[in-house]
């Protein structure tokens, strides 16, 4: 894609991406780790976002020197989500540029979809519903079988705005994500939220903030 101002659809990620969520996730995660005795370091999460599941956060434990057993994983998991909603949620908040640049996309007649390895419960609390309203399709992790890295979310949410592959652009800010939206033949834009350059580097193109995006997709000028 020489110019994705003229993309038809764009597809965006939601933590690290339409929200500012990560590090309170990130707290959560380390928070119910210590609970099991393990101290996971903050990159290693940034870097499995979206795809921390019992098979491909093997790493996480085996670091730790650790077997994971799929009853473990799902009790760290559970933990997890119960401090992020006890403590934590109260805190997202979308990255300041977000209502605009998806307004104006909408404004110049862009589809829009959500593509998130969220559940849907999660995304009920920590989306404002006057954004949720901006995107013309929403799909959560518990919505799809095989979540990011994999490309499903992002094929299906293509198919839903039918739009075509070389007409759409995906925004994301982690490895499975960007995995995902390549594995679908997307463009795809990083951004760098949570993690530095070099482990964006299979994106199409690496930006250093949300400005930078808003010049990238739209005809107007967010300074």
């Amino acid at each position: 894609m020489e110019n994705p101002k003229e993309a038809e659809a764009v597809l965006f990620d939601m933590d690290g991406v339409v929200l500012d969520s990560m590090p309170w996730h990130v707290r959560a995660w380390q928070e119910a780790f210590r609970e099991f005795g393990l101290n996971v370091p903050e990159e290693a999460l940034y870097l499995h976002e979206g795809a921390i599941e019992a098979e491909t956060s093997r790493k996480i434990f085996e670091d730790q020197g650790v077997t994971p057993t799929e009853e473990l994983f799902r009790a760290v998991l559970k933990r997890q989500r119960e401090l992020f909603r006890q403590k934590y949620w109260p805190f997202v908040k979308p990255f300041p540029e977000i209502p605009d640049l998806l307004a104006d996309l909408r404004r110049e007649g862009k589809r829009l979809a959500l593509v998130t390895s969220s559940h849907r419960e999660i995304l009920e609390e920590i989306l404002p519903e006057d954004l949720r309203r901006l995107f013309h399709f929403i799909l959560t992790g518990d919505q799809v079988r095989r979540r990011k890295p994999h490309p499903e979310p992002y094929l299906l949410a293509q198919k839903q705005l039918s739009a075509p592959t070389e007409g759409t652009v995906a925004v994301e800010n982690a490895p499975a994500g960007i995995k995902s939206a390549k594995g679908a033949g997307l463009y795809c834009v990083a951004l760098m939220t949570t993690l530095p350059e070099h482990h964006l580097q299979e994106a199409d193109l690496v930006l250093p903030s949300h400005q930078e995006l808003y010049r990238l997709l739209t005809n107007g000028r967010k300074d």
